[in-house]
């Protein structure tokens, strides 16, 4: 037990509160299956999980921690293999919970959001993390996939995609993904740093609390993965109040890592997370949300003693802690002579990063970047538009979202049906004024565009990078499309490449969105490197990177696309099949086979 302290402070943590005690049963895995959740919105009963409960999940989690070190290679992929088949065997609650929630309509299209930010991203994750635990059997170290190369800025690149293998050479034809190494690293010692918890005999051990994203919903569970089986440390998992009702979901999928000691559920809200943080066996926290979310875990309330707890460098929580927090997404468009259908398939592609789970993600474009003089922009900022009309208001589920709107719009959401927002573009903000928009993540379906004068493309480059690094908010993600004959040329190609090594960000996509190297599980995800307690921008360290490159030593990932892609791809508003590919997409990471890969590949052709 621990003594809170005497302010609420967690309470500006989440939406929704449940009064001032912490209350009611928790779904532990002795009542598994007793309590199955029926409702994604209306429960029969409070998940909050008591005080008591939460002792036993630490006390549980404190005889893990110790084991956990001491499990075999063979038995952490057992783990992992059970928790793969607990995944596949949960997968159809798991999408029909989550369409329930967000009002998608079952048997359509739109179930592809939630089986590929879901199912997806998880089994993926699952497979590869397997696949890492069979070679550190095997050879000591995860195998790397692809080439190792030293760009020109003198760093050293790794490719972590496609993976081994041939299907994902197939299944992703034209992608590549490599992570970017900081100074230092080289050929000859890149050995030293994969997988160093593994080489170094897994040293430490510890319990992770992991505050969990409302939003998608593989973060949660490949963020606890991320610390149970690269990082050694037990979990005790604290479901959002947005999406509780997958937690007892989580629980029946999960119940192998339940049984080991290495895992706990809890819910609730403020008070529940507050109690757990300061609880004295919880020795590090990991939170997915805002800027704002983890400054008042870390130093308390906005006023004069969060004030004094800075200047004194006195923080509230004296553990470690670190995040993956919010981000003014950039979508920069390098001018060029693009064809119509390059112009019409990119606009689709950036439209589709705004409508995306309802503009709730934390890379959703929120800032076009364009050439003021780029003579097809107003065509290609039309096309976007038409995207963004075709697709009709969606439930805006996530808390607050109507506040948001207004406050960035300073305007009703009229014209649309109860519950949900317009798409908002709003073009021509001057760059030099933006202000809110440049500024905050506004975490709702409003994007602006802004046009950069430049002499030429390679001024451009020059001043977008200054602009998205200085002038945006954020170090999550950025997206940037370039014509091919501009990436090759030999003058403006190498301008290109110095281009991308400015961008302070996490990771980079290249002519697609990179919220697409989070769906990869292979390159890290989180803010770009230099992110501290006193200010986190987008986030401390990473998750992901399932091949286990030393966390200390990236410096970002970069996932690289054609600029068109044939067959329509499965995340496109447009691709009716869309929901069919995906559930193929899962079976082929699951189990990967020449049939299932036929199978993805014919229903991809279907469009």
């Amino acid at each position: 037990m621990v003594n809170l302290p005497a302010h609420n402070y967690f309470a500006c943590l989440t939406y929704r509160e449940r009064g001032s005690t912490i209350k009611g049963p928790f779904l532990s895995a002795e009542l598994r299956g007793r309590r199955v959740c029926r409702g994604a919105l209306e429960h029969e009963y409070d998940r909050t999980s008591r005080v008591d409960e939460i002792d036993r999940c630490l006390e549980a989690l404190a005889e893990g921690k110790s084991k956990l070190p001491q499990t075999s290679i063979p038995r952490l992929i057992e783990l992992a293999q059970a928790s793969l088949e607990g995944t596949m065997a949960e997968s159809e609650e798991w999408i029909r919970l989550a369409c329930e929630a967000k009002g998608l309509k079952p048997g359509t299209a739109q179930e592809a959001e939630d089986i590929s930010n879901g199912v997806l991203g998880t089994v993926r994750y699952l497979r590869l993390i397997i696949n890492s635990l069979s070679d550190i059997e095997k050879y000591g170290a995860p195998q790397l996939p692809g080439e190792v190369v030293t760009g020109p800025n003198g760093k050293l690149r790794v490719q972590v995609m496609p993976t081994k293998g041939m299907f994902d050479s197939i299944a992703f034809s034209g992608f590549k993904a490599h992570i970017w190494m900081k100074d230092g690293v080289t050929r000859e010692n890149l050995p030293q740093h994969i997988a160093s918890y593994y080489r170094n005999g897994r040293q430490g051990e510890g319990i992770a609390l992991v505050l969990g994203a409302g939003n998608v919903s593989s973060i949660p569970p490949t963020d606890a993965f991320t610390k149970i089986f690269q990082e050694g440390t037990v979990v005790l998992l604290k479901m959002n109040p947005v999406n509780e009702y997958l937690g007892p979901m989580f629980e029946r999928a999960y119940s192998a890592l339940i049984e080991a000691g290495f895992l706990r559920i809890i819910y609730g809200g403020a008070e529940v997370g507050a109690y757990s943080t300061h609880h004295d066996l919880v020795d590090e926290v990991h939170i997915t949300g805002s800027v704002h979310s983890h400054d008042t875990i870390v130093w308390g309330p906005p006023g004069p003693e969060r004030d004094r707890r800075k200047a004194d460098n006195d923080p509230l929580l004296k553990k470690p802690i670190s995040s993956e927090l919010g981000n003014v997404s950039p979508w920069i468009v390098v001018p060029g002579n693009y064809s119509d259908a390059q112009l019409k398939f990119q606009a689709e592609n950036l439209a589709m990063s705004i409508l995306n789970n309802c503009s709730f993600n934390c890379v959703a474009t929120k800032v076009i970047v364009t050439h003021k003089d780029w003579p097809q922009r107003q065509q290609f900022l039309d096309y976007v538009q038409d995207v963004l009309d075709a697709n009709p208001p969606r439930k805006a589920y996530y808390p607050g979202a109507e506040e948001r709107f207004r406050r960035f719009t300073g305007e009703e959401p009229e014209g649309c049906p109860t519950g949900t927002l317009p798409w908002t573009l709003k073009r021509d903000v001057d760059p030099n004024q933006g202000g809110q928009y440049f500024e905050e993540e506004s975490f709702v379906c409003v994007s602006v565009e802004t046009g950069l004068e430049a002499s030429d493309g390679k001024d451009f480059l020059k001043k977008a990078a200054d602009f998205a690094n200085n002038r945006l908010f954020g170090t999550l993600g950025a997206t940037v499309i370039v014509h091919p004959s501009f990436q090759k040329d030999a003058t403006t190609g190498p301008a290109f490449d110095a281009f991308v090594s400015e961008l302070n960000y996490g990771t980079v996509g290249i002519n697609h969105w990179c919220a697409l190297a989070y769906g990869m599980m292979t390159t890290p995800w989180g803010g770009y490197p230099g992110g501290s307690i006193h200010d986190p921008v987008s986030g401390i360290g990473w998750v992901h990177n399932t091949y286990m490159l030393d966390n200390d030593k990236i410096e970002k990932g970069v996932m690289e696309g054609p600029i068109t892609v044939f067959p329509k791809p499965a995340w496109f508003p447009s691709c009716k099949n869309a929901h069919n590919v995906t559930r193929g997409a899962v079976r082929l990471s699951e189990k990967p086979s020449l049939m299932r890969l036929g199978g993805v590949i014919l229903s991809a052709l279907k469009g």
